[in-house]
């Protein structure tokens, strides 16, 4: 009886032997899981689809080249290809996701704006500028942990550790820190008007 399920491993030996159905079997059976895990970390449908596109482009090339020898490891190979052009997208775009748990302020996703052109740049430096001098005018202990979080990617542990006080405190002076950097932004009206 013919087995339905080929293996992985065979298909892409059948694949790198000229036999380009065998391929689209792979592609097919583990597009969602790939799909889905690329999506999950840019949470965007049409980067999601260039970056599997460009997973499979790689793949293919990869396979042509005869450089592919991880027998019966098709999808872990797969997925880390993935992962990297995930990294590659983030660096290109000079945004690795950082701020994800400050829910109420919106400054930073403007700071972070993927599509910026050569004038929006110049402006993006003003803000950064003037989001800093704000920085400046905050409580010092409200700019430690802000800078902390900010500019040093430092979890709320490693802050609490660092400035010997409770996760909740150094969760609430964020949190005051934003309320005040928001008041100031919006005094001065800061937020990008172009």
């Amino acid at each position: 009886m013919k087995q339905t399920l080929i293996d992985d491993a065979v298909l892409v030996h059948d694949y790198i032997n000229g036999d380009e159905n065998s391929l689209a079997i792979l592609i097919k059976r583990h597009k969602q899981k790939i799909y889905s895990f690329i999506y999950s970390k840019v949470y965007d449908r049409d980067i999601t689809e260039d970056i599997f596109q460009d997973t499979f482009i790689k793949v293919i090339k990869t396979l042509k080249l005869g450089k592919y020898n991880e027998e019966g490891k098709f999808l872990p190979w797969v997925m880390r290809i993935a992962h990297n052009l995930v990294i590659d997208h983030f660096r290109k775009n000079n945004r690795m996701p950082k701020f994800d748990n400050s829910g109420d302020f919106s400054i930073f996703s403007v700071l972070s704006d993927s599509s910026l052109n050569a004038e929006k740049s110049i402006i993006k430096s003003q803000v950064e500028n003037d989001v800093r001098r704000i920085i400046e005018e905050l409580p010092e202990d409200q700019k430690e942990v802000l800078m902390m979080r900010m500019y040093k990617d430092m979890s709320f542990k490693e802050i609490s550790e660092r400035t010997g006080v409770s996760i909740n405190t150094a969760l609430g002076r964020m949190r005051y820190a934003l309320i005040n950097l928001r008041k100031v932004i919006e005094k001065n009206n800061i937020i990008l008007t172009n």
